[in-house]
């Protein structure tokens, strides 16, 4: 489906990026890691090349928020393959960096989430997808076709349930959500601004994937789904190919829900 294409992955080093990886490896694509934890990345990518038995994957460092290191990945990769297919905003930073801390975390609770904080997880993770789209499309435009896959979820459509989290120490996020779900309009904007450049933007939207979750969590997720559940990330990744392929070649500016049903 996708042989011989170039996909970047911004959170490369991730639960679902190196899933993604996987995939592409594995469909004879060519896939580089983006990622601000090489470590993490230097790692995946080892497990990937045994499991996989291919080397076509590499890591290039990306802070998605720097202007100059969104330039230097597009530089790196182009210099070695001459072309770029297309580009997937999978990254979503949650620790605050303001703080110098880099083991915190962002308050989960609305009422405990601080101003500067929810600013912060915005400017990060939104301003992050747009920076990278924008520097992206530019290129795209001037190699005359591009693809822009965003990753949202389930709750950038649909109002958190907080029942599934009772007895638990886990809720929805404010910022989660909001970020979620402006990732899909940001989708329908650029798709619509980019007309008759032959550049396709589209979101994937997963459901919840199995992480260990508490058990109470998981039976109570299951109660909304039609059959399976939650779901593993292997669940996800088709999807992902169908979009960076030649077969979706006509879907633009769509939001493509992985849930099993459990939005309806």
């Amino acid at each position: 489906m996708i042989k011989g294409k170039v996909i970047i992955i911004t959170g490369g080093a991730g639960l679902l990026g190196l899933e993604f990886a996987k995939a592409i490896l594995n469909n004879n694509g060519i896939v580089v890691v983006a990622d601000i934890d090489a470590d993490s990345a230097y790692e995946g990518i080892e497990k990937l090349k045994q499991l996989t038995e291919s080397n076509n994957i590499e890591f290039v460092k990306l802070d998605i928020t720097s202007e100059p290191s969104v330039n230097h990945i597009i530089d790196v990769v182009l210099k070695k393959y001459n072309r770029i297919d297309a580009w997937v905003n999978n990254a979503y930073p949650q620790i605050s960096r303001t703080k110098k801390d880099l083991k915190r975390e962002y308050a989960n609770s609305f009422f405990e989430m601080n101003y500067l904080d929810f600013c912060e997880s915005i400017s990060l993770n939104i301003g992050g997808v747009f920076l990278c789209s924008q520097i992206i499309s530019k290129y795209f435009i001037q190699q005359g076709f591009g693809n822009i896959i965003n990753v949202s979820s389930i709750y950038g459509v649909l109002a958190p349930r907080f029942e599934i989290y009772n007895n638990t120490k886990m809720t929805m996020p404010i910022d989660y959500a909001v970020n979620k779900s402006a990732i899909i309009q940001f989708t329908k904007y650029l798709a619509k601004y980019l007309k008759n450049k032959n550049i396709r933007v589209n979101t994937l939207s997963p459901g919840g994937i199995y992480n260990n979750q508490p058990d109470s969590f998981v039976k109570e997720y299951e109660t909304h789904s039609m059959n399976k559940g939650m779901l593993d990330k292997e669940d996800i990744a088709g999807s992902l190919l169908y979009l960076i392929s030649d077969h979706s070649k006509y879907v633009n500016g769509q939001n493509i829900i992985v849930d099993d049903g459990w939005t309806l």
